[in-house]
């Protein structure tokens, strides 16, 4: 089985897996269909651009991430690191934002922080060195290992649209919060990763029908 999600085969065959593990989420697959893989490129692009979309509609981050990489070309951590938080306010950037990806930049300037260096095998581990710095917080942490470096087993547990999707998957009475998300998806190891493209593609279903 995929040790990281590299292609749509080894989503597929994770997802395969993750079924046989769990057969509650037979039902889920049958109605979604396999998902996509969903994939960023790895480093300070990958997780800036997740950073850039918080909080936000598919179209607003994706139209604020296209000014970022036409404003910074090629884009690099020192050219953010540099530039006036005027200058990347004006792109659709809020405070917050900016206070982020400036520290980030720093960051690896200062070699402190080597994004790259956390696609090992074991998304745990990953995750605490990523959150131990304390530049981004968990749910960015865990897309990251995710959708950047591939770990099968990354789960974003504080995610909102998949905790709603497993409550209405599970049949439960509320959304769970991120610690019964967390318990929740033990069953789901080494897996998890795959398991929030399923459940991300069974929310995305779900809003349909509800139209």
């Amino acid at each position: 089985m995929p040790v990281h999600l590299n292609s749509q085969a080894d989503l597929e065959d994770a997802i395969l897996a993750l079924v046989k593990l769990d057969p509650r989420l037979k039902p889920i697959l049958e109605l979604t269909g396999m998902p996509a893989l969903r994939q960023r490129e790895p480093g300070f692009a990958g997780l800036a651009a997740i950073v850039c979309g918080q909080q936000l509609s598919t179209a607003s981050a994706n139209a604020i991430w296209n000014r970022m990489r036409g404003e910074f070309d090629p884009f690099h951590h020192d050219s953010i690191r540099r530039a006036t938080a005027a200058r990347l306010g004006k792109l659709g950037l809020s405070a917050a934002k900016i206070k982020t990806l400036k520290l980030l930049a720093r960051e690896i300037r200062s070699t402190r922080l080597d994004l790259e260096a956390h696609g090992g095998p074991e998304a745990d581990e990953a995750h605490r060195a990523l959150t131990a710095l304390q530049a981004v917080g968990p749910w960015t942490d865990d897309v990251y290992l995710l959708f950047c470096l591939g770990h099968t087993d990354a789960w974003p547990a504080g995610d909102l649209a998949l905790q709603d999707a497993i409550r209405l998957g599970l049949g439960l009475d509320s959304r769970p919060p991120t610690k019964e998300t967390t318990a929740l998806a033990e069953i789901w190891r080494p897996f998890r990763g795959a398991a929030a493209h399923l459940w991300w593609a069974y929310y995305r279903a779900a809003r349909r029908s509800a139209v």
